[in-house]
């Protein structure tokens, strides 16, 4: 029935709009009224059209966002441990890896003390909120851990404690990543220790 009205209103509207244009031709007071009158009629019928025309809810108009888990959030506004250790000490291993699929790129380091025990872990991420939660939760579960503790580390694990949606699983993955590489050169930096051990 709207439309119906809109179409209908339409048609007297350019009707209208044609008597105008006529009038405008003319001279004298009484065509300026006639054209002023016509004017105010259809202001006021565009203005009811407008107010009996369906309204979509404020939910349809809008796009679905996508929300961050508030353990995600947490870690992004407050991340644990960010920042360096001296990549060329004997007893800090550095991994540097990153995903070329969505421009993450992510620096975790570790620092193992002389019983093997991870005693400071340190990131720097350069991507979305749920990579910076992924590095900030690997290196809140590695200090503490030896080395071969920290190595059982899985994605899977992170993901199901900071709730990741399976869009964002490429964040843990590469998180568990960044954790072997690390773990791999520091185990490669002490070969050396261990040649000179055998040499004994």
């Amino acid at each position: 029935m709207v439309k119906d009205r809109f179409i209908l209103s339409s048609k007297e509207s350019s009707q209208e709009m044609s008597g105008i244009k006529l009038l405008e031709g003319e001279a004298g007071a009484d065509a300026r009224k006639v054209a002023a009158a016509a004017v105010g009629r259809l202001r006021c019928a565009a203005s009811a059209l407008l107010l009996r025309a369906p309204r979509l809810p404020a939910q349809e108009l809008s796009a679905p966002a996508r929300l961050y888990h508030k353990k995600v959030v947490d870690h992004y506004e407050n991340p644990r441990n960010v920042g360096s250790l001296d990549k060329t000490s004997k007893n800090v291993g550095t991994g540097l890896v990153g995903a070329p699929a969505c421009g993450d790129v992510m620096k975790l380091q570790i620092q193992v003390d002389e019983e093997g025990k991870i005693v400071d872990a340190r990131f720097k991420t350069f991507g979305c909120g749920s990579a910076i939660a992924s590095s900030s939760l690997a290196t809140k579960w590695v200090k503490g851990k030896t080395v071969e503790e920290a190595w059982t580390i899985k994605n899977t694990d992170i993901a199901k404690e900071l709730c990741l949606p399976p869009v964002k699983l490429h964040c843990s993955m590469l998180a568990k990543h960044a954790i072997k590489a690390a773990l791999a050169d520091y185990r490669l930096k002490q070969e050396p220790k261990k040649e000179e051990a055998e040499k004994k």
